[in-house]
């Protein structure tokens, strides 16, 4: 008895060709969405008025070293011995190997250093960039989608095998967090960095639900539970404690 085929929906487009050059999908749309959150990002410092050459500055810092831990996270953690045979392989960056949480968390800790350095108020820099980086995200998903990258657990339904296209559950719920950003940006009174606290705590809930379909190799398990679940639940409890205490502190000086 022959094994049913899987019905993925994922992995449809991996790269295009114009002429003899070859277009990897998995870097034209995150080029596409970087260049999207650039213009978005300068329209947004302009209302607030903030600096533009200090938000393009911040923008770079965020992106090197966003680029830099995504991929040595990739490298130490997810596929050692893969990159142990040939080292030069860390340098084939068309294949992909990039781990968001590595880029988000040394991406987040750089831009803290730099704005420190710079003496800007931290909090109201990383409001600037908290709906763009949804944004980013929910479009750097659907490259996971088109290369079949990042894929799900398969499930029956009657005869059918089918498998969870988790990249395209993860843009969707990033999707509707930058909605509710925005929403929340534009109608309610939050305190700087607020926004910031709030995309963290919804991003690491929806990475949370979506790692619980993922099937890719994503390096060593904890009591069963990847690296990006341990630190997802830590975020949330970290986020949620910073909400709280805020929450707290506001109703105190209301009373007082």
């Amino acid at each position: 008895m022959s094994e049913q085929p899987v019905i993925d929906i994922s992995g449809f487009f991996k790269s295009f060709s114009i002429g003899s050059l070859t277009v990897p999908i998995y870097f034209l749309i995150p080029s596409f969405a970087f260049i999207i959150c650039l213009f978005w990002l300068v329209k947004r410092a302009e209302r607030r008025h903030l600096s533009r050459n200090r938000a393009l500055d911040l923008s770079l810092v965020l992106m090197v070293c966003g680029f830099l831990f995504a991929r040595l996270f990739h490298v130490f953690f997810e596929e050692p011995a893969y990159y142990a045979e040939d080292p030069m392989r860390v340098f084939d960056l068309w294949r992909g190997g990039f781990v968001w949480y590595g880029g988000a968390l040394f991406g987040a800790l750089g831009a803290v250093l730099f704005l420190k350095w710079k003496r800007e108020p931290i909090g109201r820099w990383l409001d600037l960039f908290a709906p763009l980086a949804a944004g980013g995200y929910a479009m750097g998903r659907l490259a996971c989608l088109c290369v079949g990258c990042c894929y799900g657990k398969t499930f029956a339904i009657g005869e059918h095998i089918i498998r969870h296209p988790t990249q395209l559950y993860s843009s969707l719920l990033e999707a509707l967090t930058l909605v509710v950003l925005l929403w929340q940006e534009k109608h309610l009174k939050l305190r700087e960095g607020e926004l910031f606290v709030r995309w963290v705590l919804l991003h690491s809930i929806n990475r949370l639900i979506v790692e619980q379909f993922r099937d890719d190799p994503r390096g060593p398990m904890l009591l069963g539970f990847s690296i990006a679940t341990w630190i997802s639940l830590a975020l949330i409890l970290a986020m949620g404690s910073v909400t709280f205490m805020g929450e707290r502190k506001g109703k105190v000086v209301k009373n007082s």
